[in-house]
C-alpha cells in the first residue's frame, strides 16, 4: 500500500510539472535608440528603492545584468555594488535621483562626474518592481509516529512579477525608453509521505522577457 501511494505521489508531481506553467507580457516604450550598439561605454543597472511597502530584489538586478552580459560580451555591465560603493553617498535610496533632470545637479560636483568618467556610464537603467504571493489554496498536515512520519495534502499558490526599467541616457540626461514586464504563475505542492514543490519560474519569466528588451536596445547585435 505504501508503494502505491509514493508512486500515485510521483505521478501526480510529474502530471503538475507539466501544467505548472507562466504566462507573461512585456511592453517596451522606446524614445531614442542607438543604432551602433554602445561601443566601448558601459550601463549599470540599478533597483530601485524608494518605496516603503517594497524592495527591488538584488538578485532580480543581477539576473537582468548577466542575461544582457551572456548574451553580449561587449557590453560591460557594473556590478549593482560596485556602482553604489563607487559613488557613495550619492546612489543611496535617501539620495539618489529620481528624475533626469536631478542629474544635472548632481554632475556639478567635481567627484561625481569624474567618477562616472572613469566607469565610462552611457546608461543607467534603473530597475522597479517585486514578486509577490498571493491566492494560496489547499491543505497539508505531516505526523511523526513509532513508524516514521511524512506529509499528506496538497497546497497551491500565486506568484505575480511587475517590474519596470526606465533607461537614462548620461550624455543626453534624459530617459530614453521604458520597458515592462508582468508574469503570474501557479505553483504546487503535492505531498505523499514527501512534499515535493513544484515552483513556476515567474521571476525568472520575467527577468528573461525585460532583459532581452534591454538587450535589443543597448546591442548592435540584435
Amino acid at each position: 500500500m505504501m508503494r502505491r501511494l509514493v508512486t500515485w505521489g510521483l505521478c501526480t508531481a510529474v502530471l503538475l510539472l507539466l501544467s505548472a506553467c507562466v504566462t507573461s507580457k512585456v511592453d517596451e516604450m522606446v524614445f531614442n535608440e542607438p543604432t551602433e550598439g554602445i561601443g566601448d561605454a558601459s550601463v549599470v543597472i540599478l533597483g530601485r528603492r524608494h518605496a516603503s511597502d517594497y524592495d527591488t530584489e538584488p538578485e532580480f538586478v543581477r539576473c537582468v545584468g548577466d542575461y544582457i552580459q551572456s548574451r553580449d560580451g561587449s557590453i560591460r555591465v557594473i556590478e549593482e555594488l560596485e556602482f553604489l560603493n563607487s559613488l557613495y553617498p550619492w546612489f543611496e535610496p535617501r539620495t539618489a535621483p529620481l528624475k533626469p533632470d536631478n542629474l544635472r545637479k548632481m554632475l556639478t560636483h567635481d567627484l561625481v562626474a569624474k567618477r562616472l568618467a572613469e566607469l565610462k556610464t552611457h546608461y543607467i537603467i534603473w530597475i522597479d518592481g517585486t514578486t509577490v504571493r498571493s491566492g494560496s489554496g489547499g491543505t497539508m498536515s505531516c505526523a511523526v509516529g513509532p513508524g516514521g512520519g511524512g506529509c499528506f495534502g496538497f497546497s497551491t499558490w500565486t506568484n505575480d512579477s511587475d517590474y519596470e526599467a526606465t533607461i537614462w541616457d548620461f550624455t543626453e540626461l534624459a530617459e530614453v525608453g521604458r520597458v515592462n514586464t508582468t508574469a503570474t504563475g501557479q505553483s504546487y505542492m503535492p505531498a505523499v509521505i514527501v512534499p515535493i514543490p513544484i515552483i513556476a519560474p515567474v521571476q525568472g519569466t520575467a527577468c528573461d522577457g525585460i532583459a532581452a528588451q534591454l538587450l535589443e536596445y543597448l546591442s548592435s547585435e540584435y
